[in-house]
């Protein structure tokens, strides 16, 4: 049983430890949601596990089929190729409260489908702006920074790491 990350910010420090969590996570646009009459808004991610993901490289789904044979050994099987998980993917539920407005740029109109990717989480005392690649941001502005953060379900084994930058590590 892994343990499930549970946590709440209460001010832009907090929203630092955050947003180093959901960085590289995958945001799908139709799982966002503001809620007026509650000051809420809302949206489930699927975030990189970045606290299990090891140092050591890993060798890409794709490239597994390069390891299949060896000096005229049989060809393996699909599923005796796969190397033991090192990267982890989990669901993600996130909520602010005492949302008083909430603005968008870039984010594709009408695709309720596209999925949107994650690069960081800014935080003032009174707006926070998720920024995603391809210039798209989201602002929450609010009364007060109330966030709740919690995994959801059991988290999978992730094929890639997420890579930054010509070195391909983690900022």
């Amino acid at each position: 049983m892994v343990e499930r990350l549970k946590l709440r910010a209460r001010d832009a420090a907090d929203m630092d430890v955050l947003a180093a969590l959901l960085q590289d996570a995958i945001v799908p646009l139709g799982e966002m949601d503001y809620l007026p009459r509650e000051r809420r808004f809302v949206l489930v991610l699927n975030r990189f596990m970045w606290e299990r993901a090891e140092a050591a490289p890993q060798v890409p789904a794709r490239d597994q089929s390069k390891l299949a044979t060896n000096g005229g050994e049989d060809a393996r099987f699909e599923d005796e190729r796969r190397v033991e998980a090192r990267n982890w993917r989990s669901h993600c539920g996130l909520i602010f409260d005492r949302v008083k407005a909430v603005a968008t740029r870039n984010l594709p109109r009408g695709r309720r489908s596209a999925l949107l990717n994650l690069l960081t989480v800014a935080s003032e005392p009174r707006r926070i702006t998720f920024h995603f690649s391809g210039g798209a941001q989201l602002r929450l502005d609010v009364a007060e920074i109330r966030c709740h953060l919690e995994d959801l379900g059991d988290p999978w084994p992730a094929s890639d790491r997420p890579t930054h930058g010509e070195a391909g590590s983690r900022p």
